[in-house]
């Protein structure tokens, strides 16, 4: 129980036949929420840190980080630490010793050779220091700072025969793939190629990650694990729960000073948003 490594999660989940559920936090709130959900349910979760989180924090990975470890080392459940989204190779640096066990380094702006170089000198770096790497292939689009991208574009999505080079080139621990799904959506519209999972999980011999899993539908997310998907990320739906109970309750309470009483409102519909999508990821098939 406690402080684990985001890889013996999915190795196990992806041995399974079961999802690992990741959800990207910005405040302790956050954090609080995903760690009491998953010890609720009895289940293991990832704490993901985005870079843009840090960024947010005025670039400091530290004070965010060390709450969480604190979080997953008092946990009753099995939970990780994950750096997201990882652009800068100071921030990749700035990951030892914090606690956390895995990067999803994002060399996506780059050509294929360019990626595959910078990815692999990466995968380099977190190996010789026990940190486990994860890198995207394909286009999921939606990210802030990213052009707009259609998810159902021609070329959005990961070719297999493309997905299994680029782990041999790279030596990736987890592959982040282009299945239909988008990042930062308000609505659960997305419509998931699973015949293009179940491809890509015989093609690649490691675990394959859902980017923008918030616009997944429950049924959607369930088929996608039960065609291949491992590690399902998931930041919007926490953001919507969190603002919206905090905008209701501060327009229901004018003049008062007191921040408590909204944010542990805000809290709680993280969690019960936190435990629904636990259920439907993780639950044995």
């Amino acid at each position: 129980m406690g402080l684990t490594s985001t890889g013996i999660l999915t190795d196990a989940a992806r041995a399974d036949g079961v999802g690992v559920a990741a959800f990207n936090v910005i405040t302790l709130e956050h954090a609080e929420a995903v760690v009491t959900a998953a010890e609720q349910a009895g289940l293991p979760v990832v704490v993901a840190i985005s870079e843009n989180a840090v960024k947010f924090r005025g670039g400091r990975l530290g004070p965010l980080a060390a709450a969480c470890r604190v979080l997953a080392e008092e946990a009753e459940v099995p939970v990780a630490l994950h750096l997201d989204h990882v652009e800068s190779v100071e921030l990749l640096a700035a990951a030892e010793g914090t606690g956390i066990g895995s990067v999803m380094f994002d060399a996506s702006r780059l050509g294929y050779a360019e990626n595959v170089a910078a990815t692999a000198d990466a995968v380099a770096w977190a190996h010789a220091r026990g940190i486990t790497l994860e890198a995207e292939l394909g286009e999921v689009g939606g990210k802030p700072g990213h052009p707009a991208l259609d998810a159902h574009a021609p070329g959005a999505r990961t070719d297999p025969a493309e997905a299994a080079a680029y782990v041999r080139a790279t030596g990736v621990d987890a592959l982040a793939v282009a299945v239909g799904s988008s990042h930062a959506m308000l609505d659960r519209t997305a419509t998931l190629d699973h015949d293009l999972i179940a491809r890509l999980r015989e093609a690649v011999r490691v675990p394959l990650v859902l980017h923008g899993s918030s616009g997944v539908p429950d049924d959607e997310l369930r088929a996608a694990v039960s065609a291949g998907m491992t590690k399902i990320n998931v930041g919007t739906a926490l953001n919507i729960a969190y603002t919206g109970t905090l905008r209701e309750r501060l327009a229901a309470t004018p003049g008062k000073a007191d921040p408590r009483p909204a944010l542990s409102a805000s809290r709680a519909a993280m969690v019960n948003a936190v435990a629904a999508l636990l259920r439907v990821i993780t639950a044995k098939r």
